[in-house]
């Protein structure tokens, strides 16, 4: 019964790690066209989202227990990361005034990135619960602050490109620094 447990678990880090790969080059081209901090950042996140799956998908095919404790201090470096980054990212686009440009492609790559990181993440959260693995289900709770700063930065873009609120991206993205900092915490002392 374990064995498909884990194949499943496998097989969502590895769509998650594809979606995220396509994502970093979208995103990249998206705020290069564009001048946007916020799909710039987002592709930094997908790069942070890609480490958190390569480190499940090596506990996941590891002797049980054996690395949990060290993915689990890496997962919750990686939460550590996002908050950094998003913080920095937020200040360099409110202090320096940055007014990005409006991207159509970064509004549709972040609403679809949205709906498949909040499938994903529900589908190792179960599988992590029914494996009895923290690691992996600390994994889907990195998935889930993917799809909310999809969200957020799916809204940033689109009241940029619909209202002109240059400083919403930005905005967004701070809401989800006190999440990202608490889940490292939990992460980061599971160990």
């Amino acid at each position: 019964m374990r064995e498909p447990l884990i194949r499943r678990g496998v097989w969502l880090e590895v769509a998650t790690l594809g979606w995220n790969v396509v994502g970093v080059a979208v995103l990249a081209v998206a705020a290069l066209r564009a001048g946007s901090a916020a799909a710039a950042g987002f592709g930094l996140d997908s790069l942070v989202e890609i480490g958190a799956s390569t480190v499940v998908i090596w506990e996941l095919t590891g002797s049980p227990g054996a690395r949990e404790r060290r993915a689990m201090q890496l997962i919750g470096i990686a939460f550590l990361a996002v908050a950094v980054y998003i913080t920095v990212l937020a200040a360099w686009s409110l202090l320096g005034d940055h007014r990005p440009g409006a991207t159509t492609l970064g509004i549709v790559w972040t609403a679809l990135t949205c709906v498949a990181m909040l499938a994903l993440a529900r589908g190792k959260a179960l599988t992590g619960h029914a494996l009895g693995n923290p690691v992996l289900e600390a994994e889907s709770r990195v998935t889930v602050v993917d799809a909310a700063l999809a969200a957020a930065v799916c809204l940033g873009l689109a009241l940029n490109a619909g209202l002109g609120w240059w400083w919403a991206d930005p905005l967004a993205g701070l809401v989800l620094v006190v999440y990202a900092v608490r889940e490292a915490r939990r992460a980061l002392g599971s160990g």
